[in-house]
């Protein structure tokens, strides 16, 4: 393994994205192998970052609570495949029954429920000392000030967009949806999730800097004052830092829990190593399997599983998730089966930490730094009915989202909220689309009766609303 060359892209990286700072580690078979902190967590730019510094890991949070309800599930405790309103008479989907949307289907995004704002109007509701065009924009249009789950799951069931299609049908990304197991889970298990997780899975695996709160006031305590602030860089290119931090009571296991980057690797090591840590079955195998395991398809494009992406890269098979909040850029991955657990974690919002992540899995999988994790990749022959993908598409979380969609000269144009992209084909209906040289999203469309009528952004689906006007 050359840990030089993984180090020096490591810097690389980390100065080409000009971060406040960041930290990294790696676990493997024998234990620690790599770990270390870049730059500063304050604004003055006089604390280091190390590896134990605490940052907000955002949607990495989600792989825990879904393994809480498959830690469940192997005690009896719980079925994955029970309906949601069994916990939670009150929770609906509009126009699906309710006994067909279960526990299973929120923990893989695919219940049926659209890209909405609740958490994004939480956030702007609930982070009182916060502000900022976005911050009003949303507090605008907030109905209420979305600081429980009864007010969530009154949104999701009321709300005027169309369920994006029947449970299990089609998966589009709901922060929703995992605010909703967090109290699945409490009703099942007669416990917090936040006890529960803290006993069950932070202490066997000695994650002493790990906490799941709402409002940081625990994970300060916990830091020793090893926290870092959090950073944004403006559209004017100025850095801002604050210590404001996201304030979403009802989203606890869907995107609340602070780490390090050495807590971090030690959980992915385990689940990993199938529930093994230091030569102990700490997790059940088959809460491993169930998260992550053979029932779920193995491919290049990524599968969500429960919690975590699985993907395969080579002969490795690859579990994964990022995370991003005001002040939060996270990727946590692991080597299924060998042992491996990986942390990238950053105090700049709105950015991105899988890289850094790739470039140590590429050290233990013994190739380039630099070596390319992409799995769409464009093709040499056409799509040939552009026509049918033209259109105007939406999507609804936090402040909408447009965009526009013609067919011209034999392929499409695609604009984001006025800005142009390079769509080019992947096969399928999948295009790459670039904002000049970087790779700004995937876009898949959905097509029926030839027409497409919605498009999986990224990983949510926005509806077509109609031809562009």
């Amino acid at each position: 393994m050359d840990i030089r060359a993984m180090e020096a892209r490591l810097e690389k990286l980390f100065e080409e994205k000009k971060l406040p700072g960041a930290a990294v580690c790696m676990r493997g078979p024998e234990g620690e192998f790599y770990a270390r902190g870049f730059g500063y967590r304050d604004a003055a730019g006089e604390k280091p970052v190390d590896a134990d510094t605490m940052f907000g890991i955002a949607s990495m949070s989600k792989s825990m609570t879904a393994l809480a309800l498959c830690l469940l599930e192997c005690e009896g405790r719980v079925s994955l495949e029970e309906p949601v309103a069994k916990y939670l008479p009150q929770f609906r989907v509009p126009g699906v029954p309710q006994s067909m949307v279960t526990i299973r289907h929120l923990c893989m995004h695919t219940s049926g429920i659209p890209p909405m704002e609740p958490l994004e109007w939480s956030i702007a509701m609930n982070s009182k000392e916060r502000d900022g065009e976005w911050l009003r924009a949303m507090r605008k249009s907030a109905p209420n000030d979305m600081a429980t789950i009864d007010q969530v799951m009154d949104y999701i069931a009321n709300c005027s967009y169309r369920t994006l299609g029947m449970p299990g049908e089609y998966m589009s990304y709901s922060n929703e949806g995992y605010a909703v197991l967090c109290y699945v889970f409490d009703a099942a298990s007669g416990e917090k999730l936040e006890d529960f997780v803290r006993r069950r899975i932070y202490e066997p695996l000695g994650m002493t800097r790990t906490v799941m709160d709402d409002d940081c006031v625990s994970a300060r305590a916990m830091s020793g004052g090893n926290i870092t602030s959090l950073f944004e860089r403006e559209e004017d290119g100025r850095t801002t830092c604050d210590d404001h931090w996201s304030v979403l009571p009802p989203f606890r296991g869907c995107a609340m829990v602070k780490s390090t980057a050495k807590d971090m690797a030690a959980y992915y090591r385990c689940i990993a190593n199938y529930g093994m840590h230091e030569g102990r079955q700490v997790l059940p195998r088959r809460a491993v399997e169930r998260l992550v395991g053979a029932e779920f398809p193995l491919r290049q494009r990524p599968e969500y599983c429960l919690g975590l992406y699985k993907r395969k890269f080579g002969d490795a098979v690859i579990c994964e998730h990022g995370g991003g909040l005001h002040g939060v850029s996270t990727y946590g991955g692991l080597l299924l089966g060998q042992g491996w657990g990986f942390a990238a974690l950053s105090n700049l919002g709105d950015t991105e930490t899988a890289d850094m992540g790739a470039v140590m899995i590429n050290a233990v999988l013994g190739l380039a730094p630099e070596a390319d994790h992409g799995w769409s990749h464009p093709v040499d022959w056409p799509f040939d009915a552009p026509e049918m993908l033209a259109g105007e598409y939406v999507g609804h979380e936090g402040v909408p989202v447009h965009v526009k969609v013609w067919a011209r000269d034999g392929g499409i144009v695609v604009e984001r909220d006025g800005d142009a992209l390079r769509a080019e084909y992947c096969g399928d209906a999948l295009f790459n689309c670039y904002d000049g040289e970087n790779l700004a999203v995937r876009a898949e469309f959905l097509l029926r009766d030839g027409q497409a009528w919605g498009v999986r952004w990224g990983s949510r689906i926005f509806e077509r609303v109609g031809p562009v006007v």
